[in-house]
């Protein structure tokens, strides 16, 4: 390396190591490559006796180090071989049935009846005979074309026959007779050559017409014809069951959606005959068939080889069996009732139950079950909506007057829904059947839950049906109320320890406090319509929430508690101002006490969630206050300022310090209202009480920590006096205040060079500097008006040339009294 190069270089070189040691890498390396061509040639002799072995038409490989030549690429097809010549045979079969038809439907007349026999028994016998030798020669597909031709014409043998011969016959019943006789041909035709796939499938598919054609030719009934439907679809079943699996699958899959087809095409006529008949016997006729299609479902579900296929199918069972019972049933009891009459019959499905039953059969009855109970609590929702909704339109008729029972108080904005008394009755019978299957199990505290939420909508609707007077509705929705806070307190140490989940083991008690906050709005709500209803019900509820908290064990839940009974106290204490007919801004002195009692309760509560929750609900309590007094500025200045007391008083514990600021803001405002009730317009006056404490708070903490920017200490304080006023000073034509101002600002900034703080000596010598410029305004401009006009224009020529000619010097100026600044804290 030469000895010249200069250490900055040698800093940002690599490290090269000695001869010796580099020698070695290399060698090392070297060895490395070796062992890896020796491995690359001997896999190379390996590949070339594999290909040596494999023809002499294989190409040979490449030299090494070269590349084999890359030539364009053939295009690939688009379309398979086999792809395209089955599209050429059904398109040719197409063609040759178009044909056929056209000739038979119109080419007809040109010939005799011998002459046109002989064609059409020709063409058809020719067509039909064709697939066997095409089947020998292996030409599977040509025949499969061949055979469905045959299969077309054969219609149209059968349309030509009934044109020449049995015109006089009916149509539909000559339909009927041919589509059987057909199905049976293909068939037969079908198993001669069995390695035709058409002629099953089509034989299966033309089954689907004569049951369905003889009941409409034969005149036949609604029943008759339904009947027929459901009788097709069992045959589609059975041969769906009984085909041997490795049987053509296409068979299977016409005879399965034959069979869906039919089936639901059937069971929707008996829902209509049943659903629309006049009377039980007319009904029971309908239920029959209904019963008839629950049996095919059954059967096919508990035969059926796939689980997915047996439970849709004994569901649809269940479904049709329930809906088979309260078709009956409908006719026989009110409409109020048809509704329980169902769910009861759903219930039922449940017991049905037995190791002889399959586990498909038996989860596709519960899932039918579990849908129309469903489907009846569903239908009870809108009532159980205008029931826990409806009294909150008492808030625009606030005490107008208590309504005669339960029902009008309910309905102040909506109409009551008639036909409606069994819906608590269907809540209860769906709660109670939660509760007993689920006694045990992974979905148990789900299901209790749910248990507890449907029999809370019945209570909720109970006195509504039962028409109620208006104070026994009220008692029986506190009592509600009361007893799920009661349950919900004593549940954390009644709950099953045994259970695996800690959240679903407090479920229950967690919905039990739900409702109970859901069923207490609820009671406001429908006590709004009496003076005395309401501030009985909010001083209970107040009451009640209160001692929940006392006596809960759980920390969230008692923190809502806590919340709700300080809420309900506010608005208690709201109530009884307007019962005593104060004005707002006296209802907000009183509206304070549910702060006071928060700030002093909240460090004895024992736990910080619940502290904070009282805290919270205290502090929007305040706002209500501070709301209520705006309209008056006296008493909001009082408000705020008995606010700022409570804030100071939580600030003197510990854990509470940062509250103080929450004061100090709140007493400003307090003074500043007041100044503005006083109708003081000078902004000293609202500025400097913000000033000297925030200039005590800068000092304190300048004192603590002496590396604190003095921005950071004095600069807001002493923004919030000097820019107000310099703002005032603009518009003032007075002397005292300019005097005054620049008096302070050149304090400030005598100050901020004695001690090299930047904050005093940037905004006191910038205020000063302003206020000069204001008093010197005058005389500035009586100046400029003796100045001749060409004088400005050559006093800036003078100032540029000035500072072009000085201008490093300038520079270096700027960058000393920038240092000076930053050196200032």
């Amino acid at each position: 390396m030469p000895w010249d190069v200069t250490r900055t270089t040698l800093q940002g070189m690599t490290n090269i190591p000695p001869p010796a040691e580099e020698l070695r890498i290399l060698d090392h390396e070297l060895w490395q490559l070796d062992a890896r061509r020796a491995q690359l040639l001997a896999r190379r002799i390996w590949l070339l006796n594999v290909l040596r072995a494999a023809g002499p038409q294989t190409a040979p490989a490449p030299a090494p180090g070269t590349w084999p030549p890359r030539g364009p690429r053939p295009p690939r097809p688009e379309a398979t071989a086999p792809g395209v010549q089955n599209v050429l045979l059904v398109l040719g079969g197409v063609l040759l049935t178009i044909a056929a038809i056209a000739f038979t439907l119109v080419s007809w007349g040109d010939m005799g009846i011998a002459g046109r026999a002989a064609v059409l028994g020709a063409v058809t016998a020719g067509a039909l005979a064709a697939p066997v030798p095409l089947l020998k020669r292996g030409l599977r597909s040509t025949a499969e074309s061949v055979a469905g031709l045959g299969l077309a014409l054969t219609v149209l043998d059968a349309y030509a026959l009934h044109e020449v011969s049995l015109a006089a016959v009916d149509g539909t019943g000559y339909a009927a007779a041919a589509t059987a006789l057909l199905a049976a041909l293909w068939t037969a035709y079908g198993r001669v050559l069995g390695d035709l796939r058409l002629p099953l499938p089509a034989a299966v598919a033309a089954a689907q017409l004569p049951l369905l054609l003889w009941a409409a030719a034969a005149g036949a009934g609604d029943h008759a014809i339904t009947t027929a439907l459901l009788v097709t679809a069992a045959s589609d079943t059975a041969l769906v069951l009984s085909a041997p699996v490795r049987s053509i699958r296409s068979v299977r899959v016409v005879g399965a959606v034959g069979a869906y087809g039919t089936g639901a095409f059937g069971v929707l006529a008996a829902g209509v005959l049943t659903w629309d008949a006049p009377g039980p016997s007319a009904a029971a006729r309908a239920a029959a068939l209904l019963a008839l299609a629950a049996a095919i479902a059954l059967g096919a579900a508990w035969r059926a080889p796939e689980a997915r296929a047996a439970l849709g199918l004994a569901s649809a069972g269940g479904l049709i069996a329930v809906a088979a019972a309260g078709g009956v049933l409908r006719t026989v009891l009110p409409d109020a009732w048809t509704v329980p009459a169902c769910l009861a019959c759903a219930i039922a499905l449940l017991s049905v139950r037995g190791a002889w039953l399959p586990g498909t059969v038996r989860r596709g009855l519960f899932l039918s079950s579990a849908t129309v109970q469903a489907l009846a609590v569903a239908g009870t929702l809108p009532l159980v909506v205008l029931a826990l909704f409806g009294p909150a339109g008492w808030a625009a008729h606030a005490w107008s007057g208590a309504p005669s029972d339960a029902r009008d108080a309910v309905t102040v904005s909506a109409p009551w829904m008639s036909g409606s008394e069994s819906a608590p009755l269907v809540l209860v019978a769906v709660a109670g059947v939660l509760a007993l299957t689920f006694r045990s199990g992974a979905l148990r505290d789900l299901a209790r839950g749910g248990a507890l939420l449907l029999a809370w909508c019945a209570t909720l609707l109970l006195p509504a049906i039962t028409q109620l007077p208006y104070a026994a509705a009220l008692l029986t929705h506190g009592a509600v109320t009361v007893t799920l806070l009661a349950a919900a307190a004593h549940m954390p140490t009644t709950v099953d320890q045994s259970s695996t989940d800690p959240r679903r083991a407090a479920l229950l008690p967690t919905t039990a406090l739900c409702l109970a906050l859901l069923g207490s709005l609820h009671l406001v709500a429908l006590s709004l319509a009496s003076e005395a209803a309401t501030l009985a019900v909010l001083g209970s509820l107040t009451a009640v929430f209160a001692a929940a908290a006392a006596r809960w064990k759980g920390t969230s839940i008692r923190a809502v508690t806590t919340a709700a009974s300080l809420a309900y106290a506010t608005a208690l204490a709201c109530a009884t101002g307007a019962s005593l007919g104060w004005q707002p801004q006296h209802v907000a002195l009183l509206v304070l006490v549910v702060p006071a009692a928060a700030a002093v309760l909240a460090p004895r509560l024992g736990d910080r969630v619940t502290t904070l929750s009282a805290e919270i609900t205290g502090a929007v309590a305040g706002l209500l206050a501070i709301g209520l007094a705006t309209a008056e500025p006296p008493f909001l200045s009082l408000v705020l300022a008995l606010c700022g007391v409570i804030a100071a008083g939580t600030a003197l514990r510990e854990d509470r310090r940062q509250v103080g600021h929450a004061a100090t803001a709140l007493f400003v405002l307090a003074a500043w209202v007041r100044l503005a009730a006083w109708e003081v317009g000078a902004p000293e006056a609202y500025t400097l009480p913000v000033t000297v404490p925030a200039l005590l708070l800068g000092y304190a903490r300048r004192s603590r920590d002496a590396e604190a920017s003095s921005w950071t200490a004095y600069g807001p304080g002493l923004s919030v006096t000097l820019l107000p006023s310099l703002l005032a000073v603009w518009g003032d034509a007075d002397w005292l205040r300019p005097l005054l101002l620049g008096s302070a600002a050149l304090a400030v900034t005598l100050l901020g060079v004695r001690h090299r703080l930047r904050a005093p000596l940037v905004l006191g010598g910038g205020t000063l500097v302003l206020v000069a410029l204001h008093e010197l305004a005058p005389y500035l401009a009586q100046a400029m008006g003796a100045v001749p006009r060409w004088a400005p224009p050559a006093l800036a020529g003078v100032l540029l040339l000035t500072l072009g000619a000085t201008y490093e010097h300038r520079l270096r100026d700027a960058r000393r009294v920038r240092d000076i600044l930053g050196r200032m804290r």
